[in-house]
């Protein structure tokens, strides 16, 4: 591990020179003398190559998609075209602001006006807003746009949101927080919505169904025309959950199959930067009957050119994001969605499915995976082998992983696996990576039949061993005190 970078001062070293001051005014005329440090500043003395190398070196001690495969499940970890980040880096999107008059964003209106419709004929719904700023965000707008829809019918005792046991957890969260009362409902032994369950919850008081598809077992659910007619039968709505979108590009139409509300997650399905905790955005489409309840402004077009749309701003939901939501994630999506066109979207959905189909073939052998069907982009392989013959958990392997080069999948999710390892390849993996990763985890379960201790240890060569992951999150403290 790099030393810490103060270890690495030596007196009198500079990285650089500062030009002189042309200004012959003191200080104090400036900057008020109650502000004035008292005594020079604790700062490192390096030169430039010795800080460069500082943080070249602390940068590979991170995980990145450059530097290995990203099998994280659900999260959609392409690889991100270096043109396309070239390309909005461009003044021309960085030098705008958005107080700006209308007419001197055209250029960046009818980009947003173009990526709203691209969306809506990808998704199959009839507009989309791009405000909300990430997919979490989305959902809570989806929810208030089912809230406003209802309400404007009056229909105010409409409390209840059903959603399977398998729902990403931002899902329960955001029904609770737009003030909805959640109703689970478990999965059939195919791991799909069970319907005689589901008909058995429906009542008057349904708002909506939320939903993921493809689910979080990587299965497409099959019965949403079945699923659509009873929740619409009450006058419900029903809501997608577009995180595993990457699914569908080119395939499948939401909004032509039943979907009445669908937000896209474009830092993962349109290859935007992902992780870290951001940037994100998380657009949400609706069909035409809920049109008079998205956020405003939209992005509309007349004889005069493009400009910020509020004429539906008495039946809308107001704004849920300052300005227009994060403009260059939105260029990044355009300028994907535009370079590879409708054969290419669907190529990206093609490949990602057949990635994981061939690494869940390559795994089966070695780990136990529950649903052996074809998946979609992503599938739940799990350690209740490991755990079973050896105590070897997968937490195990999921840091002995972290040895052999790769980040380790999602784990413990879905909640309905025990053990869980959901594995999400993506479509900008090769063959060659995805057999050098199937490698890897053959090798650790031959690892756990003939050194189970060894895992309980792991990781071995990472900077920093197992932690406690609880403790790390509730006391987070990455402070650096300099110590006299």
């Amino acid at each position: 591990m790099p030393k810490n970078i103060f270890e690495l001062s030596s007196p009198g070293r500079k990285g650089f020179t500062l030009p002189t001051c042309e200004i012959d005014t003191p200080l104090e005329q400036f900057i008020p003398a109650k502000y004035h440090r008292k005594s020079i500043a604790k700062l490192p003395e390096l030169s430039e190559l010795d800080v460069m190398r500082h943080f070249i070196a602390l940068s590979h001690l991170n995980h990145f998609i450059e530097k290995g495969l990203y099998p994280l499940g659900s999260c959609t970890m392409k690889y991100n075209p270096k043109l396309h980040e070239a390309l909005v880096r461009h003044s021309c999107f960085g030098n705008i602001h958005p107080y700006q008059p209308e007419s001197t964003l055209q250029g960046a209106l009818e980009l947003l006006y173009e990526l709203q419709s691209d969306l809506a004929e990808i998704s199959g719904m009839a507009n989309v807003t791009l405000q909300p700023v990430a997919g979490a965000q989305g959902e809570f707008t989806g929810l208030k746009i089912i809230e406003a829809y209802h309400k404007a019918k009056g229909n105010t005792h409409k409390k209840k949101i059903i959603m399977p046991d398998s729902a990403h957890g931002t899902n329960p969260a955001s029904c609770t927080l737009a003030g909805f009362d959640v109703v689970e409902l478990k999965s059939n032994s195919e791991g799909r919505v069970d319907l005689e369950a589901l008909r058995a919850v429906i009542d008057d008081n349904v708002a909506g169904f939320m939903l993921t598809n493809p689910n979080t077992l990587g299965l497409f659910e099959t019965q949403i025309v079945e699923i659509s007619e009873l929740i619409h039968s009450v006058d419900g709505l029903i809501y997608m959950d577009g995180a595993n979108l990457n699914a569908l590009l080119g395939i499948v139409q939401p909004g032509k199959i039943g979907f009445d509300i669908l937000h896209f997650n474009l830092h993962k399905t349109f290859t935007t930067p992902h992780g870290g905790g951001g940037p994100g955005c998380g657009p949400v489409g609706v069909v035409d009957k809920l049109l008079p309840y998205l956020p405003v402004p939209m992005i509309a077009k007349n004889d005069g050119g493009y400009f910020f749309d509020y004429r539906n701003e008495a039946t809308s939901i107001g704004k849920v994001h300052s300005f227009y939501g994060n403009f260059a994630i939105m260029v990044r999506a355009y300028i994907y969605i535009k370079m590879l066109g409708a054969k290419g979207l669907r190529r990206v959905s093609e490949n990602a499915i057949i990635n994981a189909n061939y690494l869940m073939k390559k795994l089966e052998p070695y780990y136990n995976i529950q649903h052996k069907e074809y998946c979609m982009h992503e599938f739940v392989a799990d350690g209740t082998k490991q755990k079973k013959l050896n105590g070897v958990s997968t937490l195990d392997i999921a840091k002995r992983l972290l040895d052999k080069g790769y980040h380790a999948p999602t784990v413990y999710f879905p909640l309905i696996i025990p053990e869980a390892m959901m594995i999400e390849p993506t479509e900008t993996e090769s063959k060659q990576s995805l057999d050098a990763f199937a490698e890897a985890m053959i090798a650790i379960a031959d690892e756990c039949e003939k050194d189970p201790e060894m895992l309980h240890e792991a990781p071995l060569t990472t900077p920093v061993r197992r932690v406690d992951d609880v403790r790390a999150v509730k006391v987070l403290d990455p402070r650096f005190e300099i110590k006299d």
